[in-house]
């Protein structure tokens, strides 16, 4: 009896250092999150499943997912970092005055008819203030003109961020790893 109870322990012992194990990779450091919704089209698309890693910082351009106001996680592009000046003129992105190109969203401007990004700058939008203040992010969605982002609920403060994502892993067709 004292010899299968020791092996019902021993098989146990590998079990739970696996679920410890999964638990500590999934709090610290990467982390599986599925798109919902159509704002990062046409680089994500509604129902795309990707890892999110929560190591290191964002930094221009990356895509992230954070906590968002309404208790949902929302994932969007980081345009503008702590002390930026952002501005948009005639569907162009400046940022600290200098012109960015956006290569991401080229196939986009491509279909849609008009403006992709209306003109706007800091000031004009909830942000209310030239520069993103310290401690925040600046983000909006590829598809711009369904897209609720900075414009809208203000800039995200770093403690939201939940981390970076450009890796798809499902649907298996359309696995891919995004480059800025």
């Amino acid at each position: 009896m004292a010899k299968k109870k020791n092996e019902i322990l021993e098989w146990f012992k590998p079990i739970i250092g696996a679920l410890v194990l999964v638990v500590l990779i999934r709090t610290f450091i990467f982390t599986p999150v599925v798109v919902d919704g159509y704002s990062m089209n046409p680089t994500l698309q509604d129902r795309d499943r990707m890892i999110v890693t929560k190591i290191g910082e964002p930094e221009r351009f990356d895509i992230v997912v954070f906590h968002a106001p309404e208790g949902k996680d929302y994932i969007k592009r980081v345009i503008g970092l702590p002390g930026d000046r952002i501005e948009y003129k005639n569907d162009v992105l400046y940022i600290n005055g200098e012109a960015y190109d956006e290569p991401y969203l080229d196939s986009f401007k491509e279909k849609t008819q008009g403006t992709l990004t209306g003109s706007f700058t800091l000031e004009d939008t909830v942000v209310g203030s030239e520069t993103v203040p310290e401690g925040h992010l600046f983000v909006l969605g590829d598809n711009r003109r369904h897209s609720t982002d900075s414009r809208h609920i203000g800039a995200i403060p770093f403690d939201k961020v939940v981390g970076t994502t450009n890796i798809v892993y499902y649907p298996l067709n359309e696995i891919k790893i995004i480059t800025k």
